[in-house]
């Protein structure tokens, strides 16, 4: 038994692609928040650790509004700037969150900003003011305002990814088309006759899996026939290239032959060998 290759074509993929990178984006947009607030959670305890509290607790991470949340502590604590930058770059790195940011330290009692940074992914344009200036014991807010909810990998690496599946199957799909096309014009090993195939060099013709052997004189008639589908070959032309020093020709042996060759079509209604009476003959294919 033969198994048949199929080919996908690509552009069946698209409506894959749309509703998988669909589904991809509502669930990293309903994944967002939750990382961001385990993220500053680990924030929090870090930098509680750095004030060597390991008991008291940091309070529900709030979102502010869409990209920005507050971590709130339970005790007061002193903040050194380089451990808050250090720690909250590790913290969002781990999570694989935006690397564009700002951060404020807001004072619990007097709701000012006493310390605040901005980084923005670039070393050279980070603005990480006031290092090594520490803030004293008091009771702090953090709020963290992303500049970007997402970088632009991580919001769409499974829709990439399904673009690039795209294009390598589309280009797979058109390398196939364009070598089997190259294969009929450069000398495909058969040649097609409404359902059968016609293989010259091996004198059959197969239809489905059945195959039907020619004899030397039906393979060469069927080979001038099909070069000339639905042309009339001339009698004479018939006769020339097939008999002419290649032994005798008697009168009825070309419509014998004819005959013989209409029954192994008889498979396919399409496929008609006409007599045109006086003229030649002409092999038919709708």
């Amino acid at each position: 038994m033969k198994l048949k290759t199929h080919i996908i074509n690509p552009f069946l993929l698209i409506p894959l692609v749309i509703l998988l990178a669909g589904c991809h984006k509502n669930t990293t947009q309903n994944h967002f928040s939750e990382n961001v607030k385990v993220a500053l959670r680990d924030v929090g305890n870090r930098l509680l650790l750095i004030n060597k509290d390991s008991s008291s607790l940091i309070l529900p991470i709030t979102k502010l509004n869409e990209n920005s949340y507050k971590i709130t502590f339970e005790n007061t604590l002193s903040i050194t700037p380089d451990s808050l930058v250090n720690v909250i770059s590790h913290s969002l790195k781990n999570a694989d969150l935006p690397k564009r940011y700002i951060v404020e330290v807001i004072n619990c009692h007097s709701e000012t900003v006493s310390y605040s940074f901005k980084i923005t992914g670039l070393t050279e344009q980070n603005i990480v003011p006031c290092s090594g200036r520490n803030l004293p014991n008091a009771c702090y807010t953090i709020h963290v305002l992303f500049l970007d909810t997402l970088s632009f990998w991580s919001a769409n690496k499974y829709y990439l990814l399904l673009i690039v599946l795209l294009i390598i199957t589309g280009l797979s799909f058109m390398y196939r088309k364009q070598k089997q096309k190259t294969l009929n014009q450069t000398g495909l090993p058969f040649s097609k006759i409404g359902s059968y195939r016609f293989y010259k060099d091996q004198n059959k013709l197969i239809k489905d899996s059945v195959e039907i052997k020619l004899s030397t004189k039906e393979c060469e008639l069927m080979a001038i026939l099909s070069a000339h589908q639905n042309q009339v070959v001339k009698r004479d032309t018939l006769v020339k290239e097939i008999w002419e020093d290649h032994g005798v020709f008697v009168d009825r042996s070309l419509d014998t032959f004819i005959s013989k060759l209409r029954k192994k079509f008889k498979d396919d209604t399409s496929i008609n060998i006409i007599n045109i009476h006086g003229v030649g003959y002409k092999l038919e294919v709708h």
